[in-house]
């Protein structure tokens, strides 16, 4: 049994949805889907969650909503037009849409969630009327249903575990397929809450887990993962083949195609995954595998980077004789709710790595605040945009002369790296740079290790 995961850009519209169909008919296998809210269907559209969360703002607002309800219902019309699904088939969605503007919600945060996540919801229950008019038995299946439960934080849940149980117990002995809607749970007092970025993702892995799956496929709108980013390398390598640990690397440092936190449930649950095009369906993709299941080790599997890090740089003479400094800095961040990501240091200085998407100014400037205060350091400086670059690949493990394959051609290319760093599991190094220089960084270490 597989569970396929189709993302917004494969369900933009009725031609898109039809060749979701196509695949989903043509695998017996294909028993639960999981599917997203419609996408783009061209470069200046509007993605459906984000009419959705326009809504949101104008009902917190008092602000009339009759235009905004209009453009949603029409995106999800026009799609049950494309295969003449009778109108009447979508009157219980056009009440719920209208619907969302009134009821009581807990809070602001959980209003947005609702409307958010309904995105996904209604386009779940559309595609299982549309593939029951087509003649494939399908039925909607609601989260609350199967009992997938999440915590009470209402816009970035966390999945609860004692789910599973629950989730094994869909009954799949019928020939219907399963829509399921991606992106969201319900929490204990049946409100509904979203997951973070790339939650559809998510959803498809924990349903995968939970129905222990031979398969996982995420449809997307490439034919594979390559080991760069197509918009930094023309044509690069494709990757038929990558282990869990390296896809998780590899999707924090930039890597769009999966979410990093998507892949947990198959990796605890040991679940294959396969990267997939809905455009071209025959390709392989990439397979996401367990270490074991790896052929033919490459040096390098893929180069990420990303410019959505800052930096804080602290320099103080022989701390490293100083018996709790480091405790001393992770307190401050505590107090004021900070998470870091990574933290390289020397016998005289340290750099804190931070995700500044997660971080407010305020939380920055308080936080430097007590640490010029509490610490006084001899330099403290906040770097707002720090570049990371990260090189993996199960075949560096014990290699030597790894690390002089990537920073040789940057100093041919006189670029300047601000820091270095292996991870422990040896899969993995990791660059600090200038962010203007990172595009130029990654295509000098890619041709040197890839030789093009």
């Amino acid at each position: 049994m597989k569970v396929s995961k189709f993302g917004g850009s494969s369900l933009a519209d009725g031609n898109q949805l039809q060749r979701v169909f196509d695949i989903v008919a043509s695998d017996i296998d294909r028993k639960i889907i999981v599917v997203s809210a419609p996408g783009k269907r061209f470069n200046d559209d509007i993605k459906v969650t984000d009419l959705l969360l326009k809504y949101a703002e104008a009902t917190i607002n008092d602000v009339n909503t009759i235009t905004i309800i209009e453009s949603i219902k029409e995106r999800y019309h026009s799609i049950a037009e494309y295969f003449n699904l009778p109108q009447e088939s979508l009157i219980d969605l056009d009440e719920q849409i209208a619907h969302l503007s009134q009821r009581h919600y807990r809070s602001f945060d959980y209003l947005y969630a609702a409307f958010a996540a309904h995105g996904e919801y209604l386009n779940a229950q559309l595609v299982a009327k549309i593939f029951t008019h087509l003649g494939m038995p399908s039925r909607f299946v609601d989260p609350k249903e199967i009992g997938l439960l999440v915590d009470n934080n209402a816009r970035s849940a966390t999945f609860d575990s004692s789910s599973y149980a629950s989730i094994a117990t869909l009954d799949l002995s019928t020939n219907e397929r399963l829509i399921i809607p991606g992106f969201f749970g319900y929490t204990k007092n049946g409100d509904m809450a979203t997951f973070s970025r790339g939650g559809s993702d998510i959803t498809g892995s924990i349903m995968a887990r939970g129905l222990d799956a031979d398969l996982y496929e995420n449809f997307t709108d490439v034919s594979a993962i390559y080991a760069v980013n197509p918009k930094i390398i023309s044509n690069p390598q494709s990757i038929k083949q990558m282990t869990y640990d390296e896809m998780r690397e590899l999707s924090y440092a930039g890597f769009a195609v999966f979410h990093d936190e998507a892949i947990i449930p198959a990796i605890q649950g040991g679940i294959r995954i396969n990267i997939k095009n809905t455009n071209d369906p025959s390709a392989p993709g990439t397979f996401i595998v367990p270490p074991t299941e790896v052929q033919n080790t490459t040096p390098v599997t893929g180069i990420a980077n990303s410019n959505r890090f800052a930096a804080l740089y602290l320099h103080r003479y022989l701390l490293n004789k100083e018996v709790g400094f480091t405790l001393r800095i992770l307190e401050i961040l505590k107090r004021h709710n900070i998470s870091y990501e990574h933290m390289p240091s020397g016998i005289d200085d340290l750099t804190i790595i931070f995700d500044k998407t997660s971080l407010s100014q305020q939380q920055i400037d308080n936080m430097l605040a007590d640490i010029s205060a509490e610490i006084k350091p001899d330099t403290l400086k906040w770097l707002p945009s720090y570049g990371i670059i990260m090189i993996v690949g199960e075949g560096m493990r014990n290699r030597i002369g790894a690390l002089t394959e990537i920073v040789t051609p940057l100093k041919e290319n006189g670029i300047s790296l601000q820091m270095v760093n292996q991870g422990a599991s040896e899969i993995s190094i990791m660059l600090g740079i200038q962010p203007d220089l990172a595009d130029n960084a990654v295509k000098a270490i890619y041709n040197n290790i890839f030789k093009v």
